[in-house]
């Protein structure tokens, strides 16, 4: 059967029906799409896996993008500047150690033709004065005076410059020790200045002594690293002959700090307490802890320790209380409290007294060492005193050197007699 066509020159469509597509119909076309499977590198995979964590990572944090790339930017460029700035000082020094060992190949040459003595010598030479192994302490000044009249001796700490660091902040807590050579009789301190190596003490201690004793005594000043908890540390000490010290004018010098003497000092131990004021119940409590390196006083290299409190009243014995003896030890804990009744007006004019004794029971108890505290102390010993005062309510603990009963008698002076109670002073 002929079918029927629309063509576009065509004027009339044939009204029969016909199975030829219409013109209006599009014809189905068939499109085949060809799967291809690509497989992702590892390394592309974990860099595609780190981008999307970074971008939630950033997405979470409430700052435009621009903001944190800045920071990231910044960030860097401070820790480049600082490896510059590593590598350019580690160069630095590397050039030094170059320029300085190329300065003793010079000196050698230009040593030439010497004995070898010379050259000995000048090594000797340099590691005393010249050496960078030489441990630099620090200078000071002090002054001399010397009143033949009233037979005084007048020694003035003034100033220090350029300590020895001695605290891990690179810094130190100074305070000078005075005393005379070789009666010892008078051990003087000076206040402790905090977190600094340029202390300014402005401090005179007066010694009676006489014209002759002087020509044959020794001025000894020792500047110590102050710990509440430890053991002072040393930093230098200047020795002073006085018999080579013109009298004739006061004497005003600044000299450098020596390494401290290790054969006159003796130690006697040391002990930590502490104390507590309460100025609206006018308690005052004392709590000795523990003692430690005291000086044996037995036969066998030990001791029976004990520790006795005392408390003088305008410079009269007044209250005391002790605590257990400690068998065989130089080193006893004891944590024992000892409570006063101290009135808000006498605690001005009180002195605690704790001393370390050796107990034996045939003969005398012996001394081991005292240490004094109030407001007639001074040094380290006037300090802790002044913390609790300023620390009202509240225990204050701290370590003490010991000192021998010939110097804390004669710095404190107390009278035996204890006046009647209707005179004592309220």
């Amino acid at each position: 059967m002929p079918s029927t066509h629309w063509s576009p020159d065509s004027s009339s469509r044939s009204s029969a029906p016909s199975t030829s597509p219409l013109p209006w119909t599009i014809e189905p076309t068939t499109t085949t799409f060809t799967s291809t499977n690509t497989t992702l590198d590892p390394a592309e995979a974990a860099a595609a896996a780190a981008s999307a964590f970074i971008n939630d990572v950033l997405d979470k944090i409430p700052l435009p993008r621009w903001v944190i790339y800045s920071i990231f930017a910044v960030g860097g460029l401070l820790i480049l500047i600082c490896c510059l700035c590593i590598c350019i000082k580690c160069g630095c020094r590397k050039k030094k150690k170059q320029r300085q060992k190329k300065d003793d190949k010079v000196k050698l040459i230009d040593m030439d033709g010497k004995s070898a003595a010379a050259l000995v010598q000048s090594d000797v030479m340099d590691a005393d004065y010249g050496s960078t192994n030489q441990e630099k302490r620090g200078k000071m000044l002090y002054s001399l005076e010397y009143k033949t009249v009233q037979s005084e001796l007048i020694v003035g700490i003034k100033k220090a410059d350029g300590l020895k660091a001695m605290d891990l902040g690179g810094s130190s807590d100074p305070y000078v020790k005075v005393y005379i050579l070789p009666d010892k009789t008078k051990t003087c301190e000076t206040k402790v200045f905090r977190h600094t190596l340029q202390p300014i003490f402005n401090e005179h201690f007066i010694f009676q002594i006489s014209k002759s004793t002087l020509l044959n005594s020794t001025a000894v000043m020792q500047v110590f690293d102050f710990n509440r908890f430890h053991k002072h540390n040393i930093i230098g000490e200047l020795r002073l002959q006085l018999c080579n010290v013109d009298w004739n004018h006061v004497i005003e010098e600044w000299r450098d700090l020596a390494e401290p003497a290790k054969f006159e000092e003796e130690n006697l131990g040391e002990i930590c307490f502490s104390m507590r004021y309460v100025p609206s119940a006018g308690k005052l409590t004392v709590v000795i802890l523990e003692a430690r390196n005291l000086k044996s006083m037995d036969v066998g290299g030990s001791s029976d320790p004990y520790v006795k409190v005392q408390l003088a009243l305008d410079k009269r014995k007044w209250k005391k209380k002790k605590t257990c003896i400690k068998k065989k030890t130089l080193n006893p804990y004891y944590n024992e409290s000892f409570v006063f009744d101290v009135s808000f007006d006498q605690i001005q004019r009180v002195n605690l007294v704790i001393s370390v004794w050796d107990h034996d029971a045939v003969t005398r108890n012996d001394a081991i060492g005292k240490i004094f505290l109030g407001c007639d102390a001074a040094g380290n010993q006037l300090r802790h005193w002044a913390d609790m005062l300023s620390n009202p309510r509240r225990p204050v603990a701290q370590w003490h050197s010991l000192l021998s009963s010939q110097q804390i008698n004669s710095s404190l002076t107390l009278k035996k007699k204890i006046p009647l109670a209707s005179k004592l002073p309220l």
